[in-house]
């Protein structure tokens, strides 16, 4: 596996950034050391010559917020223009430099996801760069007008980060919860694709989390529907604590739920009336490729609890985030948890974690968020393994989102 490297033209420094106070640049001045034998005064020998730190080499220049102002910035607040707080803000420099021998994108899980070949690549300033961070994420994005990838590596504050896995469903994961058969869809629409799913959560998004999940501030999963009495049981959410959960009573009652099911549907369709002018198109329009309903899967089988996929390493203070609740309160809880970054991995690249409400069109709107390309999958219809589907669907992500992959992102 490839790790994360550093240019040191532009990796971030620990010294304090200098700031714009009304238009004059004010460095922050270091904090004087303090004597023992003084009373805690400054001594004379430990106080540099001049009180003001040297500015360390950023492409950012920032006012200095007021407690009020950054208590509102904290929880979201628009300043309107014009406003004091309106001129908060970061003047991002644009420089690059050309890569001559970087390494591989989308490398690290072939079996997974198809190496992006790709041409000119560059490095830019971090874009996000936290004097007190401590998670280096390393991310890119395609970009027309500079003919090429363009990377930066970031400084987040761990404990403003959450990780999100979108839609990590149990279907053929052992719980019970089944592709129905013979002709139902669920998931990744058959089973031998759950399974390869299930592949997946254990060799790249349980050590992804592992590695980061006492370091930052939250650890969550976005699931289909709202919080249910059975769920409420096995999951922590917004409105559940950890110490309210009651898991072996909740899986007894999941297994009891799964077991009374028949996962039956009704067969494919044997004969179709198609229209004379055009039957072409009356000939798809009855036969949807990805037909979830029409009986395919049975009677009730979407009222079923839903469960995490089973392979998904979890503790108790793992927060389950449903789409049904909607995005709102989703974005209003974060923010109350001083979250400002958002790492995103999940299923499907190119579906849920895209466009539901943990998909990356909500979350970043409001939130610094890096699209962890090699913890997720898309959806690869007719073919048999997910890695070309994936590979294309993170290059087009990476039009809009920053990229990062699972071993760029490292805690100190």
């Amino acid at each position: 596996m490839s790790t994360p490297w550093r240019d040191a033209s532009h990796s971030p420094s620990r010294r304090p950034i200098a700031c714009t106070v009304t238009g004059r640049r004010t460095p922050r001045q270091r904090r004087p050391s303090c004597s023992a034998s003084s009373g805690g005064a400054p001594s004379a020998r430990s106080t540099p010559k001049s009180t003001a730190a040297s500015p360390r080499k950023s492409s950012a220049r920032w006012r200095t917020p007021t407690e009020c102002e950054t208590e509102q910035l904290r929880r979201g607040r628009r300043y309107p223009p014009g406003s004091p707080g309106a001129q908060i803000q970061m003047i991002y420099s644009n420089r690059l430099q050309k890569l001559d021998t970087p390494p591989p994108l989308l490398a690290d899980y072939p079996q997974f996801v198809e190496p992006l070949p790709c041409g000119d690549r560059y490095l830019a300033p971090p874009v996000v760069d936290e004097p007190n961070g401590d998670l280096t994420v390393r991310a890119w994005r395609y970009w027309y007008n500079v003919r090429g990838i363009v990377e930066m590596e970031n400084r987040l504050d761990a404990k403003a980060t959450a990780a999100i896995v979108v839609h990590p469903w149990g279907i053929d994961d052992g719980h019970g919860l089944v592709t129905p058969e013979p002709a139902g869809l669920a998931f990744f629409c058959v089973k031998y694709k759950n399974v390869v799913c299930g592949d997946h959560l254990r060799q790249v998004v349980n050590p992804f989390l592992r590695r980061l999940r006492d370091r930052v501030g939250l650890v969550g999963y976005s699931m289909p529907g709202v919080e249910d009495a059975l769920r409420k049981l096995l999951y922590a959410s917004i409105t559940t604590p950890p110490e309210q959960l009651k898991p072996e009573e909740g899986e007894r009652r999941l297994r009891d739920v799964l077991r009374a099911h028949d996962f039956t549907g009704k067969p494919l369709v044997s004969e179709l009336e198609l229209g004379l002018q055009v039957p072409a198109r009356s000939y798809l329009a009855q036969t949807p490729s990805t037909d979830a309903y029409h009986g395919y899967n049975g009677d009730g089988y979407w009222e079923l609890p839903m469960p995490v996929h089973a392979a998904l390493e979890r503790r108790p203070t793992d927060l389950v985030f449903y789409d049904g609740e909607g995005y709102e309160k989703v974005r209003d809880y974060l923010k109350s948890r001083g979250i400002r970054h958002v790492l995103l991995a999940g299923y499907c690249t190119d579906m849920c974690v895209k466009g539901t409400t943990c998909g990356y069109d909500n979350l970043s709107q409001d939130f610094n968020l890096f699209l962890v390309g090699d913890g997720t999958l898309a959806t690869y219809p007719g073919s048999t393994t997910p890695r070309f589907a994936t590979q294309v669907a993170l290059a087009n992500a990476a039009l809009w989102q920053l990229v990062t992959q699972v071993n760029w992102v490292q805690a100190d």
